[in-house]
């Protein structure tokens, strides 16, 4: 089962990292985060990974092939729009390196890579969020509800405590509570082919607009409720924290 993953955006709250590299490229731990992404999925088998291609992507290409160099069973294959590297050394995977546009939004990507999922059940993810989020219960509760799309809710960190009020009277204070805080979009989904049929191949399509309220509105959504840990890397605060967590030894995505 292929995983595809978004690693094509501008990375425009980060831009202290990405002005000079993706998102997807900045590192934890030494490492950068779709390494990260790629290994929790190799950790439960899944090592065929679509890579959609956009902002500086000649780096995250760049990144594999240097990544791969000293192992000997490796492949590369350039063709059209999209590199192949097949590699059996350390990490058993299987990449296909897909350009989708420098612009592109995140439903077209998405488009672009139809004929790279062979018309089959396939994971997707953003390139910038790890987590430890179980991908073979994902996969069963995603077989058992029978839609055609099924994504991770989590709950984010709360940022901030509250007031409690009595007309301009602060009468309480509330600390940060994960409880208060309502159920998000996590990213990995695990989808059905027939999600293509609620994309229109517009570059300038977002799956989290359209494509997914149709998807909600046909009832053919389902969210897998993970209560472990999640966290995307939107800013250099992000960033900081999940490098101290990496070297902490406190990274609790790291399941490998």
């Amino acid at each position: 089962m292929k995983v595809v993953i978004l690693a094509g955006g501008l990375g425009t709250r980060l831009i202290e990292k990405t002005n000079i590299k993706p998102k997807p490229m900045v590192e934890v731990g030494g490492m950068p985060i779709l390494w990260h992404i790629m290994k929790t999925y190799s950790y439960f088998g899944f090592n065929d990974f679509v890579i959609c291609l956009g902002y500086k992507g000649n780096i995250i290409s760049d990144f594999f092939k240097t990544y791969f160099s000293t192992t000997k069973n490796i492949q590369i294959i350039n063709k059209d729009e999209s590199t192949k590297i097949i590699t059996n050394g350390v990490e058993k995977w299987k990449i296909n390196l897909v350009e989708t546009g420098e612009n592109t939004m995140t439903g077209g990507r998405i488009s672009r890579i139809r004929k790279h999922v062979d018309n089959k059940s396939f994971f997707l993810t953003y390139g910038d969020g790890v987590s430890d989020v179980n991908i073979d219960e994902l996969l069963k509760f995603h077989k058992s509800n029978k839609r055609l799309c099924t994504l991770t809710a989590v709950k984010p960190e709360p940022r901030f405590g509250t007031l409690m009020l009595d007309n301009n009277l602060v009468t309480n204070f509330k600390e940060k509570n994960i409880n208060d805080v309502d159920w998000i979009n996590g990213g990995y989904f695990v989808c059905e082919p027939s999600i293509f049929n609620y994309l229109k191949n517009d570059d300038k399509e977002v799956w989290e607009q359209n494509p997914l309220k149709e998807l909600s509105m046909s009832k053919n959504l389902t969210a897998y409720r993970h209560h472990g840990f999640w966290k995307p890397m939107d800013t250099l605060k992000d960033s900081m924290e999940l490098d101290k967590m990496w070297t902490s030894n406190k990274a609790k995505w790291k399941l490998w």
